[in-house]
This record gives structure tokens, C-alpha cells and sequence, in this order.
């Protein structure tokens, strides 16, 4: 069985992406890309689906872990009778071919080791064709070929492959584990100590460009650098996560691949990056929205590849039992084909945020914006799936709605402020159309609250974006009653649901954890309501949920107290950095200046 999901970390390149858990133990590999068939799977099934472990061979009487300062090299050190050990774990950036290294270094004694190899492509499935070489070995399988480089003689047990050795005080072992295609000609493996120094500097030299000073600087400096471990480097995409099928509660259907980019995510990434200093990537990650956007107003998705491709085609891995058989494990994602009206807000509300923060202006971009609005000018009055992809009838949600608003309110800003050309005396007109009628059909008097779709007595946390978007001030009595509303009928535990689940609402069966964006957003929220003190308690007692290593998942199950769903989520960490830094402003001036 895998470990629980707060027990890996992440180890990237900025293409694809690892985790490694407590025992040393690659559970999940995917390479060259972040939406490449898994080599290694046992996160979602068996041993026998691929894992990489190094370990020591006697019984562990203690672990402690952590990335190295300011990067996403991590060390793992073993404690046991014998002695004391570390394994250092990263892929290295910037080189021809994808590479995951692995370091043993002795710390005191002499400590007996095993490492274990088990490698199976196609997510699982298939055993490659392995050959011995005089470094290492190579395995093949279709269009890939993997190597392992290492001066630790290998041997084969049962389409094992397995290693014994031991380390003394000092000594380095190092495992060079590559990549590339089957049918060329590989360059020479990489020397690991060479690869560790050219990985932690491009780590240090990353982190070191960040503008953010204050008591929360070093929780948001590592959700950066999962941020930039999340960006598909060559397009500047940006993945909601690493994994697919990481339960949204154990032992449910609720399992879905979020190994690509969503465009409701590129408002907060693109703010959090802003505000901290990140103007590349932001212009990347903008850019790539606008190459993946471009086609027919109609055509819009909420999602797309990594690369922009656009039919990311859902289907079911019946041969994987599922992590803690939580079936099924679905690659792909079917929600690229719902309409979701949010979206074109999402879009117009990042492209608007980027120009006002001074990003260089496209052409191209106003374009894009001008034919969307001219689509939502009809589109805003038709019913949807809405921001959480429900897989049951389509409504007239409410936040959709709110979206199509920003969308309009956004398009008259840019023209108001810029002079840039459109029918300017429309778009107001339609705007202030589209907020009658939600403050009209959205808010239900009895509840004193806004309701989650048109004639709906059910909540919603995407209604704490209201405020957030400016849709209305945070001194509205009705913005003051949905946020009571929410706090008083959709937690658990102190955490915010994203809806009462359950297959009346959304078509599927009951149950999923805290969603821990959504409670950043409460925390948002209370700060515009001035009730700073009570923001900060919910987002200390947000960060403390991640774990040694830093990292959030999408959610939290507060019953059982462990994380729940893909992981490590970039949404989540979004929230995180840009919670963090809406309480240092709160707080004033002296708090931003304040060094950690």
C-alpha cells in the first residue's frame, strides 16, 4: 500500500515531476513530461506497478527530512543501530535529457543499504526489456528508453532489480536514473555531484528574485518553488498537479487526472507571481493562455495540455487498484468538454490583471478579449456545469454568473483606463444587466445569504469570491450574511466544503474532504470585512496542514486529520501565498518591511 499522501515530497525539473515518500520510496514517476504514462505507479496500486526505493537494510529507528534551503533537493536521513545515513534526492534542470538523481551519502557508522528498482511503463503495466551494461543498465519499452547509472553492481530478482552495499562515514554513493527516446542514441549520463551543484543553484538563484519580506516569507517562498517545480517550462503551462486519481475521499469514484492547466487557476497564479516579484513567469504563464485560448470564442475550455492541446480524452486504467483502492484511475479529463461560463471571466479578469500590473501589452491579447465579450453578450443567460465541473445537470450558478460580470466589468476598465477600442456604453449596459439579475435570483432573503445556483437554497464557497472580485463591496449586508452563511452551514471542523456533495447536487456519491482553497478564501474575505485577527488564525491554522516538507494537497479530511485528493495542489499553494500576503498588507506597512 502507498504511504498516506502527506507523507511524499515533490522532485522536479520543471517538466516532470516525482514523489518520494518517507522511506525513501518513488511511488510516482512520470517522464519526460508531467502528463507522460507513470514508469513507476505504486501511488496507485501495487509494488508490482513500479517503485524506486533506497533505504538502509536494517530496521529505521528514526527520519527526518527537508529541502535543502531555498530549493527542491531533498534530503532524507536515516537513523538506525548502525549508524546514520542520508539520501539525497532531485531531478536535475536544464539538462539534454530528464534525470533523477539520487545520493547516498554516509554520515556516521557503517550502514548496510538495499535499493530496489521496479520499473514498469504504460502506468504499471508493462515490464521492459532490460539489459545489463557495464554502468548500470538500460530498459526498453516502446518508445522509451531508461537507464540507470550507478558504480553499485545491480542483479536481477524476479523482474526485480535489486542492489545490496553498504556506506561509511563520508562516502557518496551516487544513482543517475534517465530518459530519452527509444530510438536515438543516448548523451552521456550526467555525474551527480556536478548535476547537484548546477540543480541547487538554479533553485537559489530562483528563490533569491522574490520581493516578499515579512513574518510569512518562508511558507510562501516554498509555495513559490512549487509553483515553478508545477510549470511545464517550454510552454510556461502550469499544472494543477503532478498526480491523477488522488482520492478526493478514500475508497470513492471521486479520482480525476489534474495533470493540466486550468485557465480558472491563471487569475491567482497570476496575481501571486505578480506580487512577488515573478514578471517572466507571469508574462509565460500569460502567454500561454493566449495561445491555448485562441480559436472560437465558443470553443473555449477551462482546461487544456500542457502544451494547449485541447482533446484530453478521459479513460479508465482498470489494471491499477487505485491508491488505498480508491478505483477508478482515470487519465485524461472529460471536464474539458463541459461549458463552464466562468471561464471567459477567469481569462479576461487575468489578461485585465496582467496589463494593470504593468505587463508589456499584446496586441493580440485586447483581440482575444473583445471577440469573448462579444460571445458572452448572449452566452451569460444559458445555464452551465459551473467552477467545481459537476458531473449532474447543467444550472444557472451563481458564481458563473459573477464571473460573466468581471468579464464585462473588466472589458470596461481596460477601455476606460487605456482608451483601448470597443462599445464601451454596451458592455456597461450588459454589465449592469448581468449584476441585476444575480443580486435578483442569486440571494435568498430567509437564508440572508447568496445561494450556489437561480432558485437554489444550497451554499457555495466560490460565493467568498464575490467580494474578492469586486462584484460587491465587503460591507454589503449581503456579502456579511453569505460569509456568516458559509461559516455557519458549509464547514467542517473549521475548514470550508466547496458544497454539500452528494449525488442530488453533483452526480456523484456522497463525501470529500475540506477543500483548502476555498478556506483560504474565507480568510480572504474576512480580511476585506476587517476581521484581520480572525483571518489570521483560520491561515495559520491552514499553513500548519502542510507537511515537513511545505506541501499542500487539494484537500483535508479533518476527521481522519490526513490530506485528500492531488497533490501536491497548485491551487492550493496559489491561495496560500496570496492569503499570506493579503494579511502582511492588512497588518501595514511595517509588517511588509518586517524580515522573517
Amino acid at each position: 500500500m502507498a504511504s498516506r499522501i502527506e507523507d511524499y515530497a515533490l522532485l522536479g525539473d520543471c517538466q516532470g515531476a516525482a514523489l518520494v515518500d518517507l522511506t525513501g520510496s518513488i511511488d510516482w514517476l512520470c517522464l519526460p513530461r508531467f502528463d507522460s504514462d507513470a514508469c513507476l505507479a505504486a501511488l496507485l496500486g501495487t509494488a508490482e506497478n513500479g517503485f524506486w526505493r533506497i533505504a538502509p537494510r536494517s530496521p529505521i529507528r528514526s527520519v527526518r527530512r527537508a529541502y535543502r534551503p531555498r530549493t527542491l533537493t531533498l534530503e532524507t536521513e536515516f537513523t538506525t543501530d548502525e549508524g546514520v545515513v542520508t539520501v539525497i534526492d532531485f531531478m536535475a534542470v536544464g539538462d539534454s535529457i530528464p534525470d533523477l538523481v539520487r545520493i547516498v551519502v554516509g554520515v556516521s557508522g557503517t550502514v548496510p543499504m538495499r535499493m530496489e528498482l521496479v520499473l514498469r511503463t504504460n502506468y504499471g503495466l508493462t515490464v521492459p526489456w532490460v539489459r545489463r551494461t557495464a554502468t548500470g543498465l538500460t530498459a526498453v519499452a516502446g518508445p522509451d528508453l531508461f537507464r540507470l547509472t550507478t558504480p553499485v553492481e545491480l542483479r536481477g530478482e524476479a523482474l526485480h532489480t535489486v542492489a545490496d552495499f553498504a556506506v561509511g562515514p563520508q562516502e557518496r554513493v551516487p544513482f543517475v536514473f534517465d530518459w530519452c527516446a527509444s530510438t536515438v542514441t543516448p548523451p552521456p549520463p550526467v555525474e551527480a555531484e556536478d548535476a547537484l551543484a548546477r540543480c541547487d543553484a538554479f533553485w537559489t538563484t530562483w528563490a533569491a528574485r522574490s520581493n516578499v519580506t515579512g513574518r510569512y516569507a518562508p511558507l510562501i517562498e516554498r509555495s513559490l518553488l512549487t509553483l515553478k517545480a508545477l510549470t511545464y517550462e517550454p510552454t510556461g503551462g502550469i499544472v494543477a498537479a503532478p498526480t491523477t486519481s488522488l482520492p478526493e475521499a478514500i475508497g470513492n469514484v471521486r479520482n480525476w487526472d489534474y495533470r493540466f492547466c486550468w485557465v480558472r487557476d491563471s487569475t491567482f497564479t497570476l496575481y501571486s507571481l505578480i506580487r512577488a516579484g515573478y514578471t517572466d513567469e507571469a508574462v509565460a504563464w500569460r502567454d500561454w493562455l493566449l495561445r491555448a485560448a485562441a480559436g472560437a470564442p465558443s470553443q473555449l475550455q477551462i482546461l487544456y495540455g500542457i502544451g494547449g492541446e485541447r482533446r484530453l480524452v478521459e479513460v479508465e486504467l482498470p489494471w491499477l487498484a487505485g491508491y488505498e483502492n480508491s478505483k477508478p484511475v482515470r487519465i485524461g479529463n472529460k471536464a474539458a468538454e463541459q461549458v463552464q461560463l466562468d471561464v471567459y471571466g477567469e481569462l479576461i479578469g487575468t489578461l485585465y490583471a496582467g496589463s494593470k500590473s504593468g505587463l508589456p501589452v499584446e496586441e493580440a491579447a485586447w483581440a482575444l478579449q473583445r471577440a469573448l465579450v462579444k460571445h458572452l453578450e448572449t452566452a451569460w443567460t444559458q445555464p452551465d456545469s459551473g467552477i467545481w465541473e459537476m458531473r449532474g445537470p447543467v444550472r444557472h450558478f451563481t458564481h458563473s454568473k459573477v464571473m460573466c460580470w468581471m468579464a464585462f466589468d473588466c472589458a470596461v476598465k481596460s477601455i476606460e483606463q487605456w482608451g483601448w477600442e470597443g462599445p464601451l456604453d454596451r458592455w456597461r449596459a450588459v454589465r449592469d444587466e448581468v449584476h441585476a439579475d444575480i443580486c435578483r435570483q442569486a440571494f435568498d432573503p430567509a437564508l440572508n445569504s447568496f445561494v450556489q445556483s437561480y432558485g437554489s437554497t444550497e451554499l457555495d464557497a466560490a460565493l467568498l469570491m464575490m467580494p474578492l472580485v469586486g462584484f460587491l463591496p465587503p460591507d454589503d449586508p449581503r456579502v456579511v450574511g453569505t460569509v456568516d452563511a458559509i461559516q455557519r452551514s458549509l464547514m467542517r471542523d473549521g475548514f470550508v466544503l466547496r458544497y454539500r456533495a452528494g449525488p442530488d447536487v453533483d452526480g456523484l456519491p456522497d463525501g470529500e474532504g475540506a477543500f483548502l482553497a476555498c478556506s483560504f478564501w474565507l480568510a480572504d474575505a474576512l480580511v476585506l470585512l476587517g476581521r484581520t485577527e480572525e483571518a489570521r488564525v483560520l491561515f495559520e491554522r491552514l499553513a500548519g496542514l502542510a507537511n515537513d516538507c511545505g506541501l499542500l494537497a487539494e484537500e483535508f479530511d479533518p476527521v481522519a486529520k490526513r490530506m485528500l485528493g492531488n497533490f501536491p495542489q497548485a491551487l492550493s499553494h496559489v491561495a496560500l501565498v496570496n492569503t499570506a500576503l493579503n494579511l502582511m498588507r492588512a497588518e501595514g506597512p511595517a509588517e511588509l518591511r518586517r524580515k522573517a
